[in-house]
């Protein structure tokens, strides 16, 4: 992982031991939510992208609001077995895309180890399971129990994410297990990108093909797509009805509560996902741009998410970000 490992100043283990002695003598230990008090190490918020849109444009939407309140944000984009293991080690403070159940393998370990916190669901009502065009529901094919009577049309392939998403892990195990008479069928591992190219070419060609799909994502407008059933073993029951989780590293309240306050209370809907998305890889928009936009359409949004927080040097946070906005 690139430029990944920062070593937490004394400042931070001072504050926390303070916190722990004043509780084992009983005390309330009420930490500011003002960053001033915070370490300079809370400045930088470093953060992961898997290389998918929907995170993508969260941590714009989170990129956004840190900016105005006078932190930064770096993102590392490395795949979802490198950010757990970046939370696990302390070099990643947040990540906004726990889908869960998919990363239950991953996320169940970290947990028993006590070395990540989990913030709140950020998004409920997310989707994540196999999917085809539905001109191919249409000729039969909607569970997947289909998918083997088909074999020949789909080409026995089922086209994936990048290798190591633990949704392609499942999708492995499937294929290993030979489950549904998917016997000879392979996983065909690409980028975000590639995968969806893949998809709407064959689907505009009219060939037939089986990929992995989720909502939000623009692609519910730009492929005419069903979702299969039957695959809760592997994605979870109701066509792999999905919570997205923000995570943190251990210990990120303590040291930076301000921030952690932020992540605590920032969450999403599948409708605002979906157009800040279609903003970036349909009108091309950066992505800080389509989150700021959006901001700008919805500043309702704005109360709850900055409720009890600060700016980096203790003012008021909505008038901060309001003014970065535009908005009056």
């Amino acid at each position: 992982m690139r430029a990944l490992g920062v070593a937490m100043g004394g400042a931070a283990i001072g504050r926390a031991a303070l916190a722990g002695l004043m509780a084992a003598i009983g005390m309330t230990a009420v930490l500011p939510a003002a960053s001033a008090a915070e370490p300079a190490g809370c400045q930088t918020v470093r953060m992961a992208d898997p290389g998918w849109t929907d995170i993508t444009a969260t941590n714009a939407v989170a990129g956004t609001l840190l900016g105005a309140l006078g932190y930064q944000q770096k993102i590392e984009t490395v795949a979802v077995p490198i950010i757990f293991q970046g939370l696990k080690t302390a070099q990643i403070d947040v990540f906004l895309g726990n889908w869960m159940p998919a990363q239950s393998g991953f996320l169940d370990k970290l947990v028993a180890e006590n070395s990540v916190e989990i913030l709140r669901p950020n998004l409920e009502n997310a989707k994540f399971t196999l999917a085809v065009p539905t001109a191919v529901a249409d000729a039969g094919v909607h569970s997947f129990a289909d998918l083997a009577r088909f074999g020949d049309r789909f080409e026995k392939k089922i086209y994936g994410i990048e290798p190591g998403a633990p949704a392609n892990q499942n999708i492995q195990r499937m294929l290993d297990k030979k489950d549904f008479g998917l016997e000879g069928w392979t996983l065909v591992e690409s980028s975000e990108q590639a995968m969806l190219a893949q998809a709407v070419r064959r689907t505009r060609s009219k060939d037939w093909v089986v990929f992995l799909g989720w909502q939000p994502h623009p692609m519910n407008t730009r492929i005419d797509m069903t979702y299969l059933s039957g695959g809760d073993a592997y994605f979870g029951p109701n066509y792999g009805s999905t919570t997205v989780n923000t995570l943190s590293r251990r210990g990120y309240g303590n040291e930076c509560p301000n921030v952690h306050r932020l992540f605590s209370q920032l969450a999403f809907t599948v409708g605002m996902e979906d157009t800040i998305m279609a903003a970036i890889t349909e009108d091309k928009k950066v992505p800080k741009d389509a989150a700021a936009g959006y901001l700008k359409a919805h500043p309702d949004l704005l109360g709850p998410w900055l409720a009890g927080v600060s700016t980096r040097d203790g003012k008021e946070a909505a008038p901060a970000v309001r003014a970065a906005l535009g908005l009056k």
